[in-house]
């Protein structure tokens, strides 16, 4: 699905950078693709990704890709 249109990120390709990086914030995640937020409408979508993403490192879980 996609995240960023703005970008053309895919829900897929933020969960493979935040498991390559283990990025906290939002604008780690977008400077890892090489871009950055544009309009703004993702910022929810892609916050709860990193949020998810911690979560899951603090069960143990090591990735969401």
């Amino acid at each position: 699905m996609y995240i960023c249109l703005c970008n053309a990120l895919t829900d897929k390709h933020l969960k493979k950078i935040l498991a390559e990086n283990g990025s906290k914030r939002v604008a780690d995640v977008y400077q890892a693709c090489g871009c950055r937020v544009q309009c703004g409408k993702c910022m929810q979508a892609a916050l709860q990704l990193v949020r998810e993403h911690a979560r899951m490192l603090e069960q143990g879980v090591p990735s969401i890709a």
